[in-house]
């Protein structure tokens, strides 16, 4: 090869390194401007055309979150967390369509985490302040979805008095939900009642959907009472979640109190102490005792039909009976006990018992005691063997207090 030709060749190594190694620069710098991801504050001041830097780029901020990205969506029972890394944060806010999701910092700024709750189905959006190494305060931005929840996976509480409702000093306060809960203590830790006065009372769970709160003795009358069943968004056990939270004021009336003996045949009547009128009754014969115990009136009917069929006296038993013109029907018991007129047993009404298990008194006086009664008033029966039970009806004042706290999730 001639010396001219192989000084040529060397020529063309040399550009080609040098174009090379031009391509690996540029490539470099492309990278380093991909992993900047901060947005800088208007405090950032842009570098004058021409000017060195001098010294190394700082350290972009990174968040980073508990709330993935796989499609799955995070646990509305667990806190959002988000960390800083490359940085400080000065301040976070997550949002939604809901509101704002609030939160608290910690002492060392490197981290947030939540202290509210969050909604199933629901986009996030974060937006966080943070100083940079060198000083500069940017602003990062993430958004994470929650979990979606069906129906079946959320109980929704229905509450019992109705809001703004007057009710007599024996109604109980009922939560009934539409989705078993199995985690009762953690469903109950936000389940609350408040009376003004204020009154000592506890919770009873009947069963996996009804939860009764009672006050250790009768309302005070004229009380006002506040109940919070703040359960959006808490575990009820077995995968479930508290769907929706219900806030109720209601009102305690006067303190009516019906006294009846089954023996004597007579009720009594008493408005805040005192005894307004004794009203001669009959109650049920042999084979239809009624029960002995505390009753509360649990609703109201002007004219009831009632047919002994729904309390298993079929049409070809000589007990069979069918009234549809029951007129001022109160109901006490589930079982179908109830106060009424009964105009058909006005004869025997004060010295014998004929009905089929029911308190029955004239038109007139059933007419009188209708008209003052409402739900939650209290009707305490003596006079016979067989006792009223705590779930037929409102029950609750059939046990003593003690026992009937024992049926708080924790007691």
């Amino acid at each position: 090869m001639s010396e001219s030709r192989f000084r040529a060749q060397k020529r063309g190594w040399r550009l080609r390194r040098t174009l090379a190694g031009a391509t690996t620069l540029v490539l470099a710098s492309l990278a380093l401007a991909a992993c900047q991801s901060d947005t800088p504050s208007s405090s950032d001041a842009a570098p004058e055309p021409g000017a060195a830097s001098t010294s190394a780029a700082p350290d972009p901020v990174e968040l980073t979150t508990n709330a993935g990205r796989d499609g799955s969506g995070l646990a509305i029972d667990k806190p959002v967390r988000l960390a800083a890394s490359g940085g400080s944060l000065s301040s976070v806010k997550v949002t939604s369509k809901v509101g704002e999701l609030p939160g608290q910092l910690a002492k060392n700024h490197e981290s947030w985490t939540s202290t509210g709750r969050l909604e199933p189905g629901t986009v996030y959006r974060v937006t966080a302040e943070a100083k940079r190494s060198d000083g500069k305060q940017v602003t990062k931005t993430t958004r994470f979805r929650t979990e979606n929840l069906t129906l079946d996976q959320q109980t929704y509480a229905s509450v019992a008095p109705l809001q703004d409702e007057t009710v007599g000093v024996g109604m109980p306060v009922i939560v009934t939900f539409d989705v078993p809960v199995t985690d009762k203590a953690s469903i109950e830790k936000h389940m609350t009642v408040t009376a003004t006065p204020r009154q000592q009372g506890s919770w009873h769970w009947l069963s996996d959907t009804e939860a009764h709160w009672r006050p250790k003795t009768y309302w005070r009358a004229g009380s006002d009472v506040s109940v919070d069943v703040d359960i959006n968004s808490i575990p009820a056990g077995a995968g479930i979640y508290g769907q929706e939270s219900r806030h109720v004021d209601f009102h305690i009336g006067d303190a009516n109190v019906y006294k009846v003996n089954a023996q004597t045949d007579q009720m009594q009547v008493f408005q805040n102490g005192t005894l307004l009128r004794t009203i001669p009754i009959t109650t049920g014969k042999q084979g239809f005792t009624t029960r002995s115990g505390t009753k509360v009136i649990i609703e109201k009917f002007e004219t009831k039909r009632m047919n002994s069929e729904t309390i298993g006296i079929g049409k070809n038993n000589p007990e069979h009976y069918d009234l549809d013109d029951v007129k001022y029907a109160m109901r006490v018991t589930y079982s179908g006990e109830f106060l009424h007129a009964a105009p058909w047993s006005v004869s025997s009404q004060g010295h014998e018992n004929v009905s089929h298990g029911c308190t029955g008194m004239s038109t007139a006086n059933a007419q009188w005691l209708y008209n003052m009664s409402r739900r939650g008033d209290v009707v305490e029966y003596t006079g016979t063997d067989r006792p009223m039970t705590l779930t037929n009806g409102y029950g609750d004042w059939n046990e003593s207090f003690a026992d009937y706290s024992a049926g708080s999730a924790l007691s």
